[in-house]
């Protein structure tokens, strides 16, 4: 059957078909990452990012696409994580802006909306980089301008669409030197496919995957587990499992041997301990969170198929009487009008400690994410209108969350201004070149400087085989990497800790600040400070225990 014209209920079916389509290949998006670090999570992100789009879309569906269209821009732009997914936002907001106020539209409209869409998602890079997903967009549109000037047939323009964006895609390694270096395609460009994939699929009257929004975090999934029963009406004592416990297994296959792990059983034997249960596995780690009375007992459970890690255990009784207590002083404080600050400083963090680190020299709002999951515009906005304050500097300390903080700072009426840090250390260095007497730009200025003077070095381990920048690397090798460069890779931590070192420290060195992670014991911590104080006795050294996952070692070199 022809498909001439499009109404905003088939397009809103085109939108859960291309979340759903996204949300089953998630993984294999993020497995296409260029990096070998364990914080590959463009598919995590573009989903999330989809997922939160067409849940706006489920709650506004319209025969008027341009309204349905509208509420997927909505819901694209305050669900939007990481680079991915803020450039999949900006290629819908001008798609929805292209038919704001159509009730239906023609192919030739069609394609023209998905021009206007890659137009919005140039204009909102800073350096555009050809051969990534805006590369796989832009071929895409310009088939389907092509295409709709001779057919009137919607789905016959969205088949192109598809063949050409997966032509664009096998392209991409041309384009970008380090996707031919690795031999992959581009991530991003990949996870849109994958959505076109879906829109075709609805046209075309197939169903490419069950109807379900997407995969959500496990964070999510416990807000919504504790969302079921508001804590003001129950009381402390009528809480049957005091403490709300997560963790998560890192699968060993020795101790796999004696206990063959079936996510299952793994589920179903950890069900006696509590409730409020939620259990997330893959090949190498398993997420968990219940509500137990004896959190000890499931963590030597847990200890059969791994080692733990990202552990957090909270005594639920005492929050509950907290939360009352807070409720009762909101309350009585409410008439109480807030002071405006001249200026708030919101910035992103990895890692408990690291947090409290940023909180300590002077950040007024901290939001936890970074390499694993990276903060979407509505909590970095929500996290701004949080503070009180006229002018709300925002440091994002990762390069995937750079567009999401510029792009949460034009949906807020503050003044608020991105300081472009890309990593912990170069968070630190603005933070601490903040004056409060100085005026916005001069400490813009002083922010912007700072990252400049200060030298990043990360130790994490590898996710897969793969050779970068000439380096040869081995899944489970540790990598030296400064700068994000990877100089060093190798199976002994300590041996690649202290090549990353002797990279990053030179004569002008005169400071270097170890912040050490859940994976670094107390043993490699002592033995890297004995190292530097020895092979550099000029240098001073500072540590802090970061507790961030993933990256035992994190290094500031000034």
């Amino acid at each position: 059957m022809t498909i001439r014209t499009l109404d905003g209920r088939r397009f809103a079916e085109m939108v859960f078909q291309g979340a759903a389509h996204l949300s089953n290949n998630a993984r294999a998006v993020d497995a296409l990452n260029v990096f070998p670090v364990p914080d590959g999570d463009t598919g995590t992100n573009m989903n999330l990012s989809m997922t939160s789009g067409a849940k706006e879309v489920k709650n506004n569906v319209s025969d008027h696409i341009g309204k349905v269209a509208n509420a997927l821009a909505k819901g694209l732009l305050m669900g939007a994580r990481g680079n991915s997914g803020v450039i999949l936002s900006q290629l819908f907001r001008g798609f929805a802006k292209a038919v704001e106020t159509k009730k239906e539209i023609n192919s030739v409209e069609f394609a023209a909306a998905l021009e206007a869409g890659v137009n919005t998602a140039y204009k909102a890079v800073m350096k555009p980089v050809e051969g990534t997903i805006l590369t796989v967009a832009k071929d895409a549109a310009r088939r389907a301008v092509e295409v709709a000037k001779k057919e009137q047939d919607i789905a016959v323009v969205m088949e192109e669409v598809v063949k050409e964006a997966k032509s664009s895609l096998r392209r991409t390694p041309e384009l970008l030197p380090v996707l031919k270096e690795v031999g992959v395609v581009d991530s991003g460009g990949q996870g849109l496919v994958y959505v076109y994939e879906g829109f075709l699929s609805e046209l075309k009257g197939e169903n490419v995957a069950e109807r379900k929004t997407a995969e959500v975090s496990m964070e999510e999934l416990v807000k919504a587990e504790h969302h079921k029963s508001a804590q003001s009406h129950i009381h402390t004592d009528e809480i049957e499992f005091g403490y709300c416990t997560e963790f998560m297994v890192r699968l060993e296959p020795d101790k796999l041997q004696k206990h063959p792990f079936s996510e299952d059983a793994f589920r179903q034997d950890l069900s006696r301990f509590g409730d409020s249960l939620l259990v997330i596995a893959d090949d190498e780690l398993v997420k968990v969170h219940i509500h137990s009375e004896q959190p000890g007992e499931v963590l030597t459970y847990g200890q059969r198929y791994g080692s733990l890690i990202n552990i957090k255990i909270e005594n639920m009784r005492q929050q509950h009487a907290n939360i009352i207590n807070e409720d009762r002083q909101t309350a009585s404080n409410a008439e109480k009008p807030k002071q405006t600050e001249k200026y708030g400083i919101v910035t992103i963090a990895m890692g408990s400690g690291v947090a409290e680190l940023f909180k300590s020299i002077g950040a007024h709002a901290v939001i936890e994410g970074g390499q694993t999951m990276n903060p979407s515009t509505e909590e970095i906005v929500k996290a701004i209108e949080s503070i009180n304050a006229e002018t709300v500097f925002v440091l994002p300390n990762n390069k995937n969350i750079i567009m999401t903080a510029e792009q949460a700072a034009t949906v807020v009426s503050q003044k608020v201004i991105v300081i472009p840090s890309r990593t912990v250390p170069q968070g630190m260095a603005a933070l601490l070149a903040f004056n409060p007497s100085l005026s916005e730009e001069q400490n813009e200025k002083a922010m912007t400087a700072a990252l400049a003077r200060v030298k990043t070095g990360q130790v994490t381990f590898a996710v897969r085989d793969t050779t970068i920048d000439g380096v040869e690397i081995e899944k489970d090798d540790y990598m030296g990497l400064a700068d994000n460069k990877i100089i060093v890779a190798e199976k002994d931590k300590l041996s690649v800790t202290k090549q990353l070192l002797d990279a990053l420290i030179d004569e002008e060195s005169e400071i270097v600040t170890m912040i050490h992670g859940e994976d670094a014991t107390e043993e490699e911590v002592e033995a890297i400070v004995s190292y530097i104080e020895e092979a550099y006795p000029d240098v001073e050294v500072e540590v802090h225990d970061g507790k961030q996952p993933l990256y035992p070692f994190i290094f500031s070199v000034e």
